[in-house]
């Protein structure tokens, strides 16, 4: 008989429950106050240490029976009939590969079981990532009511170590203790990357944060600086995250954005996060080394990064506050380029249609045609003791030009716009989810948060339909989910400058942030620096200053950097450097190593705050891959001025 499952949320909606600390909103000065009045945390659980153990069935029934055993860190899985393995084969999920689960009901009723499903993202043999699903009978018991409590205490203790919410220490585990879903905009540019930005999310991201129980919306933007106005203009009480689904150009739209709205302090403090549907993918890349992951592309960065979205989770971000020639001001999370990287960056949107091998082959012709350019830098030393912790192997403190460094460790068409803010129904073709038996296609999906819907022959011959376990029902005089306020969809009536750049080259204006914070160690453009600030002047290369460990998916800029180090780390090649040293810089750039080769034109210096003055009078500079004015700058970093959504920090990945 063929069977049918729909998958459910397991969550009880509740909405004057708080969140918890992964997707809070609260301000940090709340949070702070209640983190000072709230009882010591329990001691951490040891990986190995046995939550939850149980005997239950298999679906479709083939008369297995397994034992699971939930641990801190795995789902163990251990068969026990008809023969028992001394070698279990696929008998550990681990939950860092895990999106989430839900609670099915079959749909004979003769059948008093109910079943627990999991979602997982294993990694096969060539290291990338295939889908299959996990579902188990809870059968122990005569009447249905008590084996759905078993399934559901499962779910619930798999959900609060999914989310890093704690566990009571009485046993007593409820649905009570999960908050309501977070409630996440999701703004897709569907031409980034080679255009398959909407496929992949439709495909990939959808799905997956469906199976976790979360709540979104989704706007697919139409034009540049589109997601800069939307999040002027949106009532962010009402969301926990705003994520981007494209490459590092859109969170530079959304966090300048954020800073240009007169409540800009408390703005900057919602959480942002990315999915890499780009061709850069830097940040996602840097996300996904926090998360313990191996390096990865493509597909496999973007279900890495989907995994520790679903995950929750936030971390600190530092900002790099960047003063332009013509006074204007905007907000860096990345990188702020001269020379070589620049070249490359605005020369490859001619090849944007290779999706990342377009850098490639820039970066081919760049060396073809190597250049060298005028200028002066200088920097404030970052101090022996920065705002934020250094990471145990510490980077080494700027005195004066160093030459070595820390050891390695366009335009587009209009598209739709998807603007539903309750419930946005969309058919959406999925990949193959597999059971334990066969694997069987997904069919719908609707966007606004419910779980997705499994359609197929999931039964073997004999085996009755399922379908979702319908949810308890409110308690009596608890209050109804109110829809959200719709989203403006022009931006806000603009301040006294224009907040935007003078167009460059090729005619498109860059979005500047008027707001924001001071930058308190700057003196005025063009004024001279006061003491304790190093100077160096002649012919570079490349002068670049990045905030993250990355500078693309694939190239480890800053080895040792952290999201809120509180440090711009400045790395520049001198003149002189042969085009092959120079490409063997970037080939050793893909994992960590270009330092340890020690190239004498290759220098590096952790800052506070940096002024670049170009003495060539023609030039590209970048800033986050975006072309801005042509001219003296100078940026001065914010610790911890955003909040970055990274998901929980993985056990053997080093902290970027």
């Amino acid at each position: 008989m063929n069977g049918h499952l729909e998958a459910q949320k397991q969550w009880d909606q509740r909405p004057d429950q708080e969140l918890t600390w992964s997707w809070s909103h609260k301000p940090r000065s709340a949070l702070d106050g209640a983190e000072a009045m709230a009882p010591p945390p329990p001691p951490p659980l040891a990986a190995s240490t046995p939550l939850l153990h149980g005997e239950f069935g298999s679906y479709p029934a083939r008369g297995l029976r397994f034992a699971l055993t939930l641990t801190p860190q795995a789902l163990h899985i251990q068969k026990l009939r008809p023969k028992p393995e001394a070698r279990p084969r696929g008998g550990l999920v681990l939950l860092a590969e895990v999106s989430g689960c839900c609670i099915l009901r079959s749909r004979s009723p003769s059948d008093s079981a109910a079943y627990f499903c999991i979602y997982t993202y294993p990694q096969g043999r060539r290291r990338s990532r295939r889908r299959v699903t996990r579902i188990f009978q809870a059968d122990g018991a005569a009447i249905y009511e008590e084996n759905r409590a078993e399934a559901q205490r499962w779910a619930t203790a798999l959900t609060c170590l999914l989310r890093g919410l704690p566990l009571p220490g009485d046993g007593e585990i409820t649905s009570q203790l999960l908050p309501r879903p977070p409630r996440l905009l999701l703004l897709v540019n569907p031409f980034g990357g080679r255009g398959l930005a909407w496929q992949w999310c439709k495909n990939h991201v959808l799905p997956m944060i469906s199976e976790a129980g979360l709540s979104f919306n989704l706007i697919q933007t139409e034009r540049q600086n589109h997601a800069r106005e939307l999040v002027q203009g949106l009532s962010l009480s009402e969301w926990d995250g705003i994520v981007t689904v494209s490459g590092d150009g859109l969170l530079y739209e959304v966090l300048n954005g954020l800073l240009d709205r007169p409540d800009w302090e408390e703005a900057v403090k919602t959480p942002v996060g990315i999915l890499p549907c780009g061709s850069g993918n830097a940040l996602a890349g840097a996300v996904n080394q926090h998360g313990g992951f191996e390096p990865a592309l493509g597909i496999d960065l973007l279900l890495n990064c989907s995994l520790l979205l679903c995950r929750g989770g936030s971390h600190p971000l530092d900002l790099l506050s960047v003063t332009l020639a013509s006074g204007s001001r905007c907000f860096s999370f990345l990188s702020v380029a001269w020379g070589f990287v620049s070249d490359v960056d605005i020369q490859s949107e001619r090849f944007r249609a290779l999706g990342s091998a377009r850098f490639t082959l820039s970066t081919v012709l760049g060396l073809a045609t190597l250049h060298t350019y005028r200028g002066r830098l200088s920097y404030l030393p970052a101090t022996m003791e920065p705002a934020s912790p250094t990471p145990a192997h510490g980077l080494p403190r700027a005195k004066s030009e160093l030459t070595l460094a820390p050891a390695p460790a366009p335009a587009v068409a209009h598209s739709p716009l998807h603007r539903s803010v309750s419930d946005l129904p969309l058919p959406l073709p999925q990949p193959a989810l597999t059971s334990p038996g066969s694997p069987e296609p997904l069919s719908i999906l609707s966007l606004n948060g419910g779980g997705p819907e499994l359609a197929g022959d999931w039964g073997g011959a004999g085996d009755a339909p399922l379908s979702p376990d319908p949810l308890l029902p409110s308690p009596p005089g608890s209050p109804k989910p109110t829809l959200l306020s719709p989203i403006t969809e022009g931006a806000p009536e603009a301040p006294a400058s224009s907040g935007l750049l003078p167009p460059t080259p090729d005619g498109d204006s860059v979005a500047i942030s008027p707001g924001g914070p001071l930058d308190h160690l700057l003196p005025p453009l063009g004024s001279p620096l006061p003491p304790g600030w190093v100077t160096l002047e002649g012919d570079f290369v490349l002068i670049l200053a990045i905030s993250p460990s990355h500078l693309g998916a694939d190239l480890v800029a800053a080895p040792h950097a952290r999201f809120d180090d509180g440090l711009v780390h400045l790395c520049w090649v001198r003149g002189g450097i042969s085009r092959a040293a120079l490409l063997r810089l970037f080939l050793a750039m893909e994992h960590g190593s270009h330092f340890s080769l020690g190239c004498p034109q290759l220098c590096y210096a952790p800052a506070r705050a940096f002024r670049l003055e170009p003495l060539t009078p023609r030039g590209v500079i970048t800033v986050d891959g975006e072309q801005v004015e042509y001219g003296p700058l100078q940026a001065q970093m914010h610790p911890g001025l955003g909040t970055l959504l990274t998901g929980p920090s993985g056990p053997t990945g080093r902290e970027p």
